[in-house]
């Protein structure tokens, strides 16, 4: 099994501010030997490891973790996509085979941004070098996020967190609608990631987390969704197996072959792992 979808970090208050106090479970350094344990409870024999910093400084990081501990198998870093020497860039991370795609922080950006065609243009670059591309987005992004991929249909891509639903409200009309539509591009998967953040941390209801998967599953199909943890931002919520058991019982309805694709061989796909 592969998770999809974790971050590791030495805790800096300033860079990391996003890190509030309300979250000060999570304002300490995490890196991979605190995963270990857990890892090999549940079986799961790697991940991918995606940034949390918007430099290059943290592919260098990230690198450096994955020379080191053989349980991350792919990284997704951080590139300016609108750097007009973009592609020497990318030839320079190409260099790196553990790094697998990109991704930047678009739930902090405005429609404006998402739309800019020089940022659309870079990231149309990365399918020339082979790369992914993570989308990051709240739910009401999501009508900027379907116009922008509209324009990439080739881009090998992957919604995280589900597009952050409104799972404490469960008002969650619009960004179904909107999450039948994204998926309308085969070119999109999705990663059933991060929904406990976007939950009421020590309230939430398991069927609130299961509404949402229902939408997923029913719009991506076993073939396009990867399970992801988002340790260790999850932690605000509960321990890791809580999260994973949560995933692995409403994945329990599904066939032996369709919950291998889910926790791990979309990935390995995906990612090239």
């Amino acid at each position: 099994m592969i998770d999809a979808h974790v971050h590791f970090w030495n805790f800096d208050p300033v860079r990391d501010s996003w890190i509030t106090d309300e979250m000060n479970a999570i304002q300490k350094d995490f890196s991979p030997k605190n995963l270990i344990r857990t890892y090999n409870d549940l079986q799961i024999s790697g991940c991918v490891a995606v940034q949390a910093n918007q430099s290059e400084e943290e592919n260098e990081f990230l690198l450096t973790l994955a020379e080191q501990n053989e349980m991350i198998k792919g990284i997704v870093g951080w590139i300016d996509l609108k750097n007009p020497n973009l592609q020497g860039r990318l030839n320079y991370w190409n260099n790196f085979k553990k790094i697998k795609g990109f991704r930047h922080v678009l739930q902090a950006e405005t429609a404006e941004f998402i739309l800019d065609q020089d940022f659309i243009a870079g990231v149309k670059q990365l399918k020339d070098f082979g790369y992914t591309y993570d989308l990051l987005c709240y739910h009401n992004q999501l009508d900027s996020i379907i116009k922008m991929v509209d324009q990439i249909p080739d881009q090998p891509l992957v919604l995280d967190h589900c597009g952050k639903p409104d799972v404490k409200s469960q008002d969650l009309k619009s960004w179904t609608a909107n999450i039948k539509i994204l998926a309308q591009n085969p070119n999109v998967l999705c990663k059933v990631s991060g929904l406990l953040a976007e939950a009421d941390w020590k309230n939430w209801k398991e069927i609130e987390i299961f509404n949402c998967f229902d939408v997923i599953f029913e719009n991506f199909g076993c073939e396009r969704i990867m399970y992801g943890s988002d340790w260790p931002v999850m932690l605000i919520s509960r321990p890791y197996q809580d999260w994973f058991n949560l995933v692995w019982k409403y994945a329990e309805r599904f066939s032996e072959t369709e919950r291998k694709l889910i926790f791990g061989d979309n990935a390995k796909t995906f990612y090239k792992l």
